[in-house]
């Protein structure tokens, strides 16, 4: 029986990257489908879980994108919402690889340190990309800076991502000055901002004694963190070591394609920011 991927993407056109990315990770069959709303997505679900007896469903699965993540979110917790007892697939949502990304940041992170015994200032950090690399990081046992320009936007991202959690700090940084303190008792540093926003050079947080790990995740100059190249891997300067977009990368990719053929295994696993990081764990 061939293992068919149904392709859900809240875009007007399927992404292409993620039909490959399904092909690479082992898909015989994928149909792809664009527009993917709430609404019409229940019928599509329920062609994939009607058409093949509860035993064999494991070889059906979903996978979720599009470039908008908050709404590929809620078109997940639709289709979660579709099944019903042994009907269901297993489903991965990963629009615009934030999930993916996310952890294999983090997964970067800790080669060089015990996240649950570090602190972490995440820039950005009220974006999608953000909240799932603090959401991660936070539930490894580390204490995360969420940053963004404006204090209530952090604290809102907080919020969203654990409202009682005493490991997350909002904090804003509306101006280079106020890198000092940001940075101040930080191990690692995650820019994770949209594309052409930079935060801080890597010279200024250079000056800061605690940071030994800087990982920039945009890969569109100007880059988050000026002086980290974009294909750094574990490049250490002076006492810090570097990540780029493509340096973190190669790691999203195993792990996408990892997450791809683990769909398969039962047809009742969902992958999310926390179940994609615990499949990255086979690969670190």
């Amino acid at each position: 029986m061939k293992r068919i991927l149904l392709h859900l993407d809240t875009d007007p056109q399927p992404s292409s990257f993620d039909a490959i990315s399904a092909i690479d990770g082992g898909v015989e069959q994928l149909l792809s489908y664009g527009n993917v709303t709430p609404v019409n997505v229940v019928s599509l679900v329920q062609g994939a879980i009607f058409t093949r007896s509860p035993n064999d469903l494991q070889n059906t699965a979903i996978f979720i994108g599009g470039s908008d993540i908050d709404a590929a979110q809620t078109l997940l917790e639709r289709v979660r919402e579709t099944f019903f007892g042994p009907m269901r697939v297993s489903v991965m949502m990963d629009a615009s690889g934030c999930n993916t990304t996310a952890s294999a940041a983090v997964v970067c992170a800790g080669r060089h340190l015990k996240l649950s015994e570090s602190s972490a200032a995440v820039f950005g950090g009220t974006g999608p990309v953000g909240r799932r690399v603090a959401r991660i990081l936070m539930s490894s046992g580390c204490r995360v800076k969420v940053v963004s320009r404006s204090l209530d936007r952090a604290r809102a991202a907080c919020a969203a991502i654990d409202s009682g959690s005493k490991l997350l700090q909002p904090v804003a940084m509306s101006s280079p000055e106020d890198l000092h303190t940001v940075a101040e008792g930080v191990d690692v540093v995650v820019a994770a901002g949209a594309a052409g926003v930079k935060f801080c050079s890597l010279k200024a947080l250079q000056a800061s004694s605690s940071v030994k790990v800087a990982i920039d995740l945009n890969a569109v100059p100007p880059l988050g963190i000026e002086g980290i190249e974009s294909g750094d891997k574990a490049r250490e300067v002076g006492r810090i070591v570097c990540y780029g977009a493509l340096g973190v990368g190669g790691l999203k990719m195993r792990l996408h394609h990892h997450v791809i053929d683990q769909l398969f295994e039962t047809n009742e696993q969902v992958f999310d920011a926390e179940t994609t990081f615990a499949a990255a764990g086979n690969l670190r």
